[in-house]
């Protein structure tokens, strides 16, 4: 039991499970900032053009009534936190990448001209045909 113990504090304390936990906590605060900015902002300018809050609207239909308009502003929440989300993930990608130059990979190997094999670019004889091979200007290799 010890050892199980052991184990689920190695989990529960690794770098990247605690990054999550903070990462949920900080979404559920910014979640709840985007709700009030929705209700209480957008659904009631939104309520002006009709006629009253966005939240309340609903349709009667056989006696049942449908909230359409709590659920619209459940649509706005969600666009408005992906947006944010995605501008953030791509700010964080940006500065990722930021100082960090393509590098082009230089070739390390070359055709045999007289077989088609791949070979080191600095032989100069192919161990395949043995065939002497043209001089390319590559330094041998150092060892």
């Amino acid at each position: 039991m010890k050892k199980f113990f052991q184990e689920f504090k190695e989990f529960a304390l690794r770098g990247n499970v605690m990054d999550l936990a903070v990462g949920v906590i900080i979404g559920a605060a910014f979640q709840a900032v985007v709700t009030s900015l929705t209700d209480n902002l957008l659904a009631p300018i939104i309520g002006l053009f009709t006629g009253n809050n966005l939240d309340y609207l609903t349709v009667q239909v056989f006696g049942a009534e449908f909230k359409y308009g709590a659920f619209l502003t459940s649509i706005i929440n969600f666009v408005i936190t992906a947006f944010v989300i995605f501008l953030l993930v791509r700010g964080m990608n940006r500065l990722a990448g930021f100082g960090k130059k393509k590098e082009e990979e230089a070739a390390t190997t070359k055709k045999c001209p007289f077989c088609f094999t791949e070979i080191p670019l600095e032989a100069t004889k192919c161990p395949n045909c043995t065939a002497d091979l043209p001089d390319t200007g590559a330094e041998p290799a150092k060892t």
